[in-house]
């Protein structure tokens, strides 16, 4: 399977040109060989625009992803503010080629206020689920720097971890090295894919890239918009997890203690 992410400043508050660009990286995709598209996270509004937020989610803006998605023939990975009964989420939903809604994700790890003032918190783990003979598991931005949460979601069968992230200053090295220890320490490629440029008081830092499960870098873009392409091989998973086995020689039990919450047992 080939998958393709777009890097992109986007256009912050302009849901239609946020579309626009979208169909035309689809289709640079296409043309590149990929099965599936992943965009940044938030990508459909950008992420930090304020309160214009809570206006442009009111707007479903899955019909026309699924709309490009059939007309590129390509499964496509969407960061988007989800707009529920309840209230909003940071979310991602996946279509496949056929328009097929097959993986939504609501960010369970909110970050600062820019998260915390306009979403509520996910209360469902990542799903993951077959495509195309590769068993893919979605994540958003902040919830991909807690190591047992990407554990808890290897050991649930995950080959393939799709990250849309919203990365921003100081945090260069999570994009670079974080990313990879995440890949290593499981056995699993991760594709990360951020913004670049500028939206309000947040300045990305790009660094877009997809890794393999040694840790090596199978393609990344630094700085700028742009598409990042790599192949995910079926079976390499299973063969690298053989190979470091890292997940069968864990001792749960040896750090049940280590794993609850001393904050909550002082009080």
């Amino acid at each position: 399977m080939r998958i393709a992410g777009l890097q992109t400043a986007g256009t912050p508050g302009d849901v239609a040109a946020n579309l626009r660009e979208l169909d035309r990286a689809a289709g640079e995709a296409r043309t590149l060989g990929a099965d599936l598209l992943v965009t940044p996270e938030l990508f459909v509004t950008g992420y930090d625009i304020g309160e214009r937020l809570f206006e442009l989610a009111r707007t479903d803006p899955i019909p026309a992803i699924r709309e490009i998605a059939q007309r590129h023939s390509l499964a496509i990975l969407v960061g988007f503010a989800e707009n529920t009964p309840e209230g909003f989420y940071n979310s991602a939903v996946m279509l496949t080629s056929e328009g097929h809604e097959v993986l939504r994700y609501r960010k369970q790890h909110l970050f600062g206020e820019l998260d915390r003032h306009f979403f509520l918190p996910g209360d469902a783990n990542p799903e993951v689920v077959s495509f195309m003979g590769i068993r893919i598991a979605t994540m958003i931005c902040y919830d991909v720097e807690f190591p047992e949460y990407v554990r808890a979601t290897a050991l649930a069968g995950c080959e393939l971890l799709l990250v849309p992230t919203a990365q921003m200053e100081p945090f260069t090295f999570v994009a670079r090295e974080v990313i990879r220890a995440r890949a290593w320490e499981n056995q699993i490629y991760l594709a990360y894919i951020n913004h670049d440029g500028r939206e309000g008081n947040t300045h990305y830092v790009g660094n877009s890239q997809i890794v393999a499960p040694d840790a090596s870098v199978l393609a990344r873009i630094e700085r700028g918009d742009g598409l990042i392409v790599a192949d995910v091989e079926p079976g390499l998973v299973a063969r690298a997890q053989h190979d470091n086995p890292y997940l069968q020689d864990r001792r749960p039990s040896a750090y049940r203690s280590l794993i609850s919450d001393p904050r909550k047992e002082r009080a």
